[in-house]
Order: structure tokens, then C-alpha cells, then sequence
């Protein structure tokens, strides 16, 4: 599922209370494995000079998600 909107209308928002929700386990059993992470582009951005870098940073980053044994969920 991907989740997006206009500034300001509060996906922020909703993820953080869900991580949270899920942090304390007030979610359904089905939630309860999944791990969120926060993707700062601007991080995955810094440094990458040569041509193409910052797609296979991005690239290696969603490899690593999809191979987690756990659920994860990724917040851009």
C-alpha cells in the first residue's frame, strides 16, 4: 500500500500512530511484526556524486526491505 497526499493533511501524522500503536502492540495480531522505518532521501541523496548512485543506494535499500524476514514498513 502506498500512502500520499497534499502537505499538510497529516500522513506524518498517521504514521507515527501507527508506529507507535504498534510499538505498544495496540494493533491487530496481523500488524503486531511489522517494523516501520523512516527513509531520509535527503541522507540518501548526500554524498552520491557519480551518475546513478542514488538509484542503487535506493535501489539496495528497497532489496534489503523486501528480503527482511519481518514485515516492513517504509516511510519516505
Amino acid at each position: 500500500p502506498i500512502l500520499v497526499g497534499e502537505p499538510g493533511v497529516g500522513k506524518t501524522a498517521l504514521v507515527e500512530g501507527l508506529a507507535l500503536r504498534i510499538a505498544e502492540g495496540n494493533v491487530p495480531d496481523a500488524l503486531k511484526p511489522v517494523s516501520v522505518r523512516t527513509l531520509d532521501l535527503g541522507l540518501l541523496q548526500a554524498g552520491a556524486g557519480v551518475k546513478g548512485e542514488f538509484e542503487q543506494r535506493l535501489k539496495n535499500i528497497i532489496e534489503v526491505v523486501q528480503q527482511s524476514p519481518s514485515p516492513v514498513l517504509l516511510f519516505i
